[in-house]
């Protein structure tokens, strides 16, 4: 059994948050280093990433590096693309070590039978969104736009995003949660081997013991408030953090 903690974030929205808040992710992520076994990126690290064949955002350089540190200090990462950055690549799993996965996804976390969503079209929710998804995937669709410039693809990816609107607690950050919660309660029902469900996307952390040693949890955002969730060894109960900054 692994003696130190999975920990586990999402929604940091990379691109579309003040500096500040990047350098206290990399410093997040230089602690992960130190005292993690495992730390698993739920989705929506970026405001935007698509991975071109040869070209890697600028502003993205810093972060990427010091995920690549944590890799090389024997941390494990896994990643699951959200809304804003379902399109990883070669890239991220073959240069910088991440691992790859596309939600729902079923892992084992610190002795758990976990299920792992960012959150982005389950539910009753999300309508809009779950109508364009299966587009915004299909390769057809990714083949066209990398054929873009990538400061034309960066420039529209960026226009269309409405994360700096977004706050957590508001009433539609409620709506979500409450839509992705209903979907991961349904699953816990329907299968009760499982131990932990983790989603985010919502903006609005939270930890629900549904029974006795099972847990549903949404990691929150960094976005807004710096949440993240540690899962001590041992199979404790998780606990949701705020990072000092």
């Amino acid at each position: 059994m692994e003696s130190k903690p999975v920990y586990v974030v999402s929604d940091i929205h990379l691109g579309a948050v003040p500096e500040q808040t990047e350098r206290a992710f990399r410093r997040f992520l230089d602690h992960v280093a130190k005292n993690a076994s495992f730390l698993l990126i739920n989705g929506d690290l970026f405001d935007f990433w698509f991975e071109y064949r040869h070209v890697i955002l600028a502003e993205h350089y810093r972060v990427l590096a010091a995920l690549r540190d944590v890799v090389e200090a024997g941390v494990r990462i896994a990643f699951v693309g959200g809304n804003h950055d379902a399109w990883a690549g070669p890239f991220l799993r073959d240069t910088v070590g991440i691992e790859l996965h596309e939600g729902p996804v079923e892992m084992a976390l610190g002795g758990r039978r976990a299920l792992v969503a960012h959150g982005d079209g389950l539910g009753r929710g999300d309508l809009k969104y779950r109508a364009l998804k299966r587009m915004i995937r299909n390769p057809v669709t990714a083949g066209a736009f990398r054929a873009l410039h990538p400061d034309w693809g960066r420039r529209i990816a960026l226009l269309a995003s409405s994360t700096e609107h977004k706050q957590s607690g508001d009433a539609a950050a409620r709506g979500r949660a409450a839509f992705i919660e209903a979907w991961a309660l349904e699953q816990m029902r329907a299968d009760p081997g499982i131990d932990l469900i983790l989603t985010g996307h919502a903006h609005v952390a939270g930890v629900l013991e549904v029974e006795p040693g099972r847990f549903y949890v949404n990691s929150g955002a960094w976005l807004n408030t710096f949440d993240y969730v540690v899962l001590p060894p041992g199979r404790g109960a998780p606990e949701l953090r705020q990072w000092p900054g």
